[in-house]
């Protein structure tokens, strides 16, 4: 590409071998004559075209060594100095690698400063050969507002570079992941072309991220304090990944993680369902800005009251994955502002300071002409105890989900009427019943 002339000079280690002289100006052709001049080894001359002079500067070569030749097991010399120095310790035995190794590794690959928060080792045979090495950062510059993070794992074949930060070896919402990805199946000349619709790469790929998901479930189960962390930093990414790739979804479920009503502890679906009661059919959850704002809400009275838990959400994304969900293990899961929630009995309050039912019906009719189409339904609440009314969804989109549609769509200002429902035993409501009474009387 860079040369209007190449020769090569090569001798074999064989006695009695004559040695040959190569030549081509890449036209289609090519020479091939003995030389008995020859020792033992390969000279490769090339003769730079005008606009290639840069490639004669050592700088320049010393460059290109270590981009796409740097971890290859022999010495690369350029005027006497080894420009390979780093090791392929990708294709080592973990047993064989320090943690001082691992991290000046990291620190090379990743462009970094500090130590990873995580990492996976790990070689594989079957369905195809894999070394890979991963690190997870301990910081997320893409939500500093740094710009989107490029993917950050690189594809080797026999330690020779294929794609720096390859797109097609991770899924998009992975890309916080850096590391290498060796794999001896590969041919060394595939191009970005053939990489986007090879099987072998759309194989390795699918074992890649499924073999991370599987680590980061472990790092969950045998270090939680470690995964929280990296929850913390990352798990938008996971989220983005349950959004978007129905392939691994099962895998993303497993690693949600919720604050919740029953824990100061970050909770998975898992940890939902295994303190569940034995009749509780539904798994619930409420968004908020924080959890004192939750748990002030009028819409957890009931939940108190029958001690039931609620997971806590902090973002719209959160809502629209558990709806995008629907269920976990057979259990429904529901926002607790929706209006059709199974929950049986009323909330702990006096029922004989209620209104009676005739004023409790009198006072729905008279709201809901009052209201019009503002409203779909009014009706007694079973679930407030201390609070006079609330607005609930009659359908499945939170309150959350609906404000986040009106930001994408300026012209949407209100979405749908809401079910309104009343607590007959609280002061405002028994007044607002003798305020609709004389009303209809004048």
């Amino acid at each position: 590409m860079v040369a209007e002339k190449v020769t090569v000079e090569s001798q074999s280690y064989l006695p009695g071998a004559t040695g040959c002289t190569w030549r081509s100006e890449g036209a289609g052709s090519y020479t091939i004559e003995d030389n008995a001049e020859l020792t033992r080894g390969t000279r490769i001359t090339l003769k730079l075209k005008e606009d290639a002079q840069q490639f004669s500067k050592a700088e320049t070569i010393k460059r290109i060594i270590k981009q796409y030749s740097g971890f290859v097991p022999f010495p690369i010399l350029v005027q006497g100095e080894k420009i390979n120095t780093v090791q392929a310790i990708w294709t080592k035995n973990k047993n064989e690698v320090s943690e001082e190794d691992y991290n000046e590794f990291y620190k090379y690959v990743a462009n970094a400063y500090d130590e990873p928060l995580l990492k996976l080792h790990f070689s594989a045979d079957a369905p195809i050969n894999i070394n890979a090495l991963l690190f997870v950062p301990k910081t997320n510059l893409e939500g500093f507002g740094f710009g989107r993070m490029e993917p950050g794992v690189s594809l080797y074949c026999r330690k020779v570079l294929i794609q720096q930060q390859s797109k097609e070896i991770l899924p998009d919402w992975l890309r916080f992941v850096k590391g290498v990805v060796d794999s001896e199946e590969l041919p060394l000349n595939i191009s970005r072309e053939t990489m986007q619709d090879s099987a072998l790469i759309s194989k390795l790929r699918r074992v890649l991220t499924g073999r991370f998901l599987k680590f980061l479930n472990e790092q969950a189960k045998n270090s939680p304090e470690k995964y929280n962390e990296f929850w913390e930093t990352f798990g938008a990414y996971l989220k983005e990944g349950l959004a978007t790739d129905f392939t691994h979804r099962n895998e993303l479920v497993k690693l949600l993680r919720f604050e919740s009503s029953k824990s100061e502890q970050l909770a998975s679906l898992q940890d939902y369902l295994d303190r569940m009661k034995e009749d509780q059919q539904q798994i619930y959850y409420f968004n908020g800005p924080n959890r004192e704002t939750i748990e002030a809400s009028p819409y957890m009275e009931i939940f108190k009251d029958k001690d039931l838990e609620v997971l806590y959400t902090r973002e719209a994304a959160d809502d629209y994955i558990l709806s995008q969900l629907g269920e976990f293990e057979g259990k429904k899961i529901v926002s607790v502002d929706q209006s059709d929630l199974d929950i049986e009995g009323f909330a702990d309050r006096d029922q004989a300071q209620s209104l009676s039912a005739e004023e409790t019906n009198d006072l729905i009719t008279w709201l809901k002409d009052a209201l019009g189409d503002k409203v779909t339904e009014v009706k007694e609440s079973k679930r407030l105890a201390d609070s006079p009314a609330i607005v609930l969804n009659p359908d499945h989109l939170s309150s959350s989900i609906q404000r986040m549609m009106q930001l994408m769509n300026k012209d949407l200002s209100a979405i749908g009427p809401k079910v309104l429902e009343i607590n007959t035993s609280h002061s405002i409501i028994k007044g607002l019943s003798k305020l609709s009474k004389k009303k209809r009387i004048l």
